[in-house]
């Protein structure tokens, strides 16, 4: 993947589909885009955001980040602020609703197949 670039993600049954920024190595998500991708409201992204930064679990300063996108007209910048792939898995961790629990059955199946094969492998992980 390159900087900058936006990639279409799509839950398995076709549900949501999310425009997924990438930079700096990770993908970036705005707390309306993850409450879309767990299916939930973004106060509850709010809630979880500010328990994990006040426990200590992450720190704000290294998974959120002020980006600038292009408005609809194509010519307005606007700043928004975005989070880290470590602070969505964060919250997807947190949120109790089906597309968070698909998710979590998503990423725990890679970790584990990373974990018994000792090694990453680009490959496309299917849900049950």
């Amino acid at each position: 993947m390159k900087q900058g670039e936006i990639i279409l993600y799509q839950t398995q049954d076709n549900q949501t589909a999310l425009e997924v920024r990438f930079e700096e190595g990770t993908v970036w998500l705005t707390q309306k885009q993850i409450a879309e991708l767990f299916g939930t409201k973004r106060p509850a992204i709010t809630k979880h955001m500010i328990n994990i930064y006040k426990s200590g679990e992450l720190i704000e300063n290294s998974t959120c980040s002020i980006l600038e996108h292009m408005g609809a007209s194509g010519i307005q910048k606007y700043q928004t602020q975005y989070y880290n792939l470590d602070a969505i898995l964060s919250v997807g961790y947190r949120v109790n609703s089906k597309n968070a629990t698909q998710f979590r059955i998503w990423a725990n199946s890679i970790l584990k197949s990373y974990l018994l094969k000792g090694y990453a492998v680009r490959q496309q992980f299917v849900t049950a």
